[in-house]
C-alpha cells in the first residue's frame, strides 16, 4: 500500500512539474532543500538548455495569499533583471526567474487545491549553514548588499506586504505581553505544563541552569510548579524582556520620524539563503524570497549578522558558548557596505548598531512568547526548546551590548 501510494504521489509531482516544463521533458522529481515551510523539489529535465528547476508548494497557512506572493515576486525579479541588462556586473549575479506553466501562469493548483510554483535553479551553486571564515563572511554581506542595492530604486508600493506584522519588533513586544497576561493569572499553563510534555508531567531540566537573580520578577511570582533552576532561567527572560521594553520601539519610532526611509526588505536573509559559486566560491545569489515586503533593511542587516556572527549556532545547549564575533561582523559589514554605501544614508549608518542589537532580542522575545503560549508556532523536540532558544538569543544580545563600542567604531570606520 505504501510503494502504491509513494508512485502515485510520484506521477502527481512529474504531472505537476510537467506544467512548468517549456524546455524538455521532465525526467525526475526528488525533494530538496531543508526549508521548514514550503514544500521543495528539484526537477530534472532532459533538455540542454534548463536541466534543473525548483518546483514549490507553498504552505498557505503560512502565506495566506500565495497569488500576492508571487505578484511580488515577479515584480522585483524583474525590475532587477532589467537593471542588470542595463548596467551588467563584472562578477556572477543570478536572480531566480518565476517560470510560467504553459499557458502562461505564475502558478498551478492541483485536485487537492494544492498552490505551486516553479522558479530557475541557479546551477553550479551551494549554501552554507554556518560561517567558514571572514572571506566568507565578506561575500556574505556583499550579497545582501547587492540584494538591497538593486532593488533600492524600487518603489516600496510596488509590493503587497504579504506578512504583516513580519519583523515590526513592537508587535512582537505586544503579543508578548498579552501572552503573559494569560499565563501569569493562570501559571499553571506556563511553557506547557498542561500535557505537553512526557505525558503531561511538566517541564524537564533544562540542560544548564542560569544563576538565579536576586529577587524573582513579578509575573513569575507564584508560580511554583518547576524546578529551582527553571524557575531561574524563566526569570532570567522575564527580567531580560523588562529591562529592555523602551529599546524595543528604536527602530519603528525612528520610521515613524522620518530618520529612516521604508524600503524593500528580503526578510530572512540567514546566510543558507545566500548561494555561492562552487568553483570561484564567491556569493552569486539570495534565494528563498516568499518574505520580500516593505521594511526597514536595519532587521535584513541584523538579521544576516546575528545568524552569521554566533559560531555556537542557534541550537547550543551551552549557553555560555554563546559570543558576537567582532571579526565576522566586520568581514560582513565590509562586504556589505562596498555595495550599500550607494544607497544608504547618514541615519541609516547611525541605526546599523541598533539593528544588530534588537533583531537578536526580537527572536529571543518571539522565542520566549511562544514557550509562555505552550509552543503553539515554533516546531520543537522538547517543551523546553523554546525557552532554550530564547536564552541563545538573549544571551547573543548581551554579547552584542558588551561590544556596543567596538561594533559601532567598525561602523563608523567603513562610512
Amino acid at each position: 500500500m505504501t510503494e502504491e501510494f509513494n508512485t502515485q504521489r510520484a506521477e502527481n509531482l512529474i504531472a505537476i512539474a510537467d506544467q512548468f516544463a517549456q524546455h524538455g521533458k521532465v525526467t525526475g522529481v526528488k525533494a530538496f532543500g531543508s526549508g521548514n515551510i514550503n514544500d521543495t523539489f528539484l526537477v530534472t529535465l532532459d533538455s540542454s538548455k534548463e536541466q534543473h528547476f525548483v518546483l514549490q508548494r507553498i504552505n498557505t497557512q503560512v502565506f495566506r495569499q500565495p497569488k500576492l506572493i508571487m505578484q511580488n515576486m515577479r515584480t522585483f525579479t524583474e525590475h532587477v533583471h532589467k537593471r542588470l541588462q542595463h548596467t551588467p556586473l563584472n562578477r556572477r549575479w543570478e536572480v531566480p526567474r518565476v517560470l510560467l506553466t504553459k499557458n502562461a501562469q505564475d502558478h498551478c493548483q492541483d485536485a487537492d487545491g494544492s498552490f505551486w510554483r516553479a522558479i530557475s535553479f541557479i546551477e553550479g551553486s551551494q549554501s552554507f549553514d554556518t560561517m567558514r571564515d571572514r572571506s566568507q563572511a565578506k561575500e556574505i554581506g556583499y550579497a545582501l548588499g547587492m540584494f538591497h542595492n538593486l532593488i533600492s530604486d524600487l518603489p516600496p508600493e510596488k509590493l503587497a506586504d504579504t506578512l504583516q506584522g513580519f519583523h515590526i519588533t513592537p508587535l512582537y513586544l505586544q503579543h508578548y505581553e498579552e501572552v503573559l497576561a494569560k499565563t501569569s493569572s493562570s501559571p499553571s499553563e506556563l511553557g506547557g505544563v498542561k500535557g505537553k510534555g512526557e505525558g503531561g508531567k511538566g517541564l524537564n531540566p533544562l540542560p544548564l541552569s542560569l544563576s538565579p537573580l536576586p529577587r524573582p520578577h513579578p509575573a513569575f511570582l507564584g508560580w511554583q510548579t518547576t524546578s529551582a533552576s527553571q524557575s531561574s532561567e524563566v526569570n532570567y527572560c522575564l527580567q531580560f524582556v523588562s529591562d529592555r521594553q523602551a529599546f524595543a520601539h528604536i527602530l519603528e519610532n525612528a520610521k515613524a520620524e522620518g530618520k529612516l526611509p521604508l524600503r524593500l526588505m528580503h526578510g530572512d536573509p540567514k546566510i543558507n539563503n545566500v548561494m555561492f559559486d562552487t568553483v570561484t566560491q564567491q556569493a552569486v545569489s539570495v534565494i528563498d524570497l516568499d518574505t520580500v515586503k516593505p521594511g526597514l533593511v536595519h532587521y535584513d542587516i541584523g538579521d544576516c549578522l546575528r545568524s552569521g556572527c554566533n559560531q555556537a549556532g542557534e541550537e547550543t545547549e551551552n549557553w555560555e558558548s554563546v559570543h558576537f564575533d567582532p571579526d565576522l561582523c566586520q568581514g560582513i559589514l565590509q562586504g556589505y557596505l562596498s555595495v550599500a554605501k550607494a544607497f544608504l544614508t547618514e541615519n541609516d549608518y547611525a541605526y546599523i548598531y541598533d539593528g544588530i542589537r534588537l533583531i537578536a532580542f526580537e527572536l529571543g522575545l518571539r522565542f520566549f512568547a511562544d514557550y509562555l503560549a505552550g509552543n503553539v508556532y515554533f516546531k520543537v523536540k522538547h517543551p523546553e526548546h523554546n525557552l532554550a532558544r530564547a536564552i541563545v538569543q538573549f544571551k547573543l544580545t548581551e554579547s552584542i551590548e558588551s561590544q556596543e563600542t567596538q561594533i559601532r567604531n567598525i561602523i563608523k570606520d567603513m562610512k
